[in-house]
């Protein structure tokens, strides 16, 4: 089991290096995976990170898990016919997906999300087509996680360590993390 994360120039820091930092202390596999021909990917701040594989060279088995953090790299991620066929497959056998800020556009737009309770960054609403649109933090429906933003990260990292490795663990992290809400 490990958890694949989509880089794309522009990406969030926040919303994706938190999901590794979490996941890497919690000891589960965690990959960058850069969706262009490139391993370093610069962040919508211009911080290059360098990725652990690209895309193409990937596999995802059924119980991986696959995150697309947001911001501008989302325009990106979205022109990754790659990237769209993946999700697609993972989902036709209930792959975890999980998504934060702009990113559950992408599998709204690809009707993935359809009777999900699911949550973006406010103005992406309109790309979760056929869900249930809340307004909590983070959304947890269906091997689905999404989240609102920047400053939902941390809550996002501990959804998903959660679901992966069971609550307590992510409790246990939070207190070891100092998270207090």
């Amino acid at each position: 089991m490990k958890i694949l994360v989509m880089m794309a120039n522009g990406f969030e820091e926040i919303e994706a290096l938190t999901v590794v930092d979490v996941a890497r202390r919690a000891g589960i596999e965690t990959v960058m995976a850069s969706v262009s021909g490139d391993y370093y990917v610069d962040s919508a701040r211009n911080v290059r990170v360098k990725a652990d594989k690209l895309l193409k060279d990937i596999s995802v088995e059924k119980e991986d898990m696959i995150v697309i953090p947001g911001g501008q790299g989302v325009e990106v991620l979205e022109k990754s016919s790659e990237l769209a066929e993946l999700l697609k497959k993972h989902r036709s056998y209930s792959g975890r997906v999980a998504a934060i800020c702009a990113g559950p556009s992408i599998p709204g737009k690809l009707r993935l999300l359809r009777g999900i309770k699911a949550v973006c960054y406010p103005g992406y609403e309109e790309y979760l087509e056929g869900a249930q649109v809340a307004y909590d933090d983070v959304a947890v429906d269906s091997n689905f996680i999404t989240s609102r933003g920047p400053g939902t990260a941390l809550a996002f990292s501990y959804a998903i360590v959660g679901e992966i490795l069971g609550y307590d663990v992510a409790d246990k992290l939070k207190k070891d993390m100092l998270y207090k809400y």
